[in-house]
């Protein structure tokens, strides 16, 4: 058996910030950069999916699209145009309810720069819409974020008339209903593989 070997010891003034580094006289006198300070500005334009465009437009008018996949009937919201897990094109539109339950969520405790209007501590959930087999993103609000939880029957809370647009930013948060919780064991995506056993097995959404 042998003994390991010890590293060569490297002083504590080096450690912290590495050896001398020799510059080359023509800048020997020049003072050192400590730190670089670039502005970043990035402008993109995009442009939806045909699929994509009907959904923001509905939300105009206070309604939210989801597509029907044609191999196994998993309603997917927001709508692609497409089943993802098959390949294949799915142009059904399903008009949906705007009530639904917490599938998961999280609680931060940081607040986004620029979102003075969203106190902390605030609360993300995976929202999964009656009627739809697979959630999307919001922010729970209308209750202690102690109170939320996997499960909890949720609504839309909507910009007021005039203030609509081709935007899913119309739904400004979700409050509880007060309605009895969807059971734990039939919350979130465990909805669609309680559904598939039921029809006799398939792909999970």
């Amino acid at each position: 058996m042998t003994d390991t070997p010890v590293p060569h010891e490297v002083p504590a003034d080096q450690v912290a910030e590495g050896p001398p580094i020799q510059l080359p006289p023509s800048i020997s006198d020049v003072e050192p950069v400590l730190s670089v300070r670039t502005p970043i500005r990035l402008e993109y334009d995009f442009i939806p999916s045909a699929a994509a465009q009907q959904y923001l437009r509905a939300y105009a008018s206070k309604r939210i699209l989801g597509n029907r996949s044609p191999v196994d009937g998993a309603v997917f919201v927001p709508p692609r145009g497409v089943d993802p897990r098959n390949g294949v094109v799915a142009d059904e539109m399903v008009d949906l309810v705007d009530t639904g339950h917490v599938g998961s969520f999280c609680i931060t405790h940081l607040p986004i720069p620029g979102r003075k209007d969203l106190p902390v501590p605030y609360v993300s959930a995976w929202i999964h819409l009656d009627g739809a087999d697979i959630g999307f993103l919001g922010l729970v609000a209308g209750c202690a974020a102690a109170d939320v939880r996997i499960g909890m029957r949720v609504r839309a809370v909507w910009k007021p008339d005039a203030e609509l647009g081709a935007t899913a930013e119309n739904v400004l948060h979700w409050e509880p209903t007060g309605q009895p919780d969807v059971p734990i064991d039939e919350a979130g995506n465990r909805a669609w593989a309680l559904k598939q056993s039921a029809a006799g097995g398939g792909e999970d959404a």
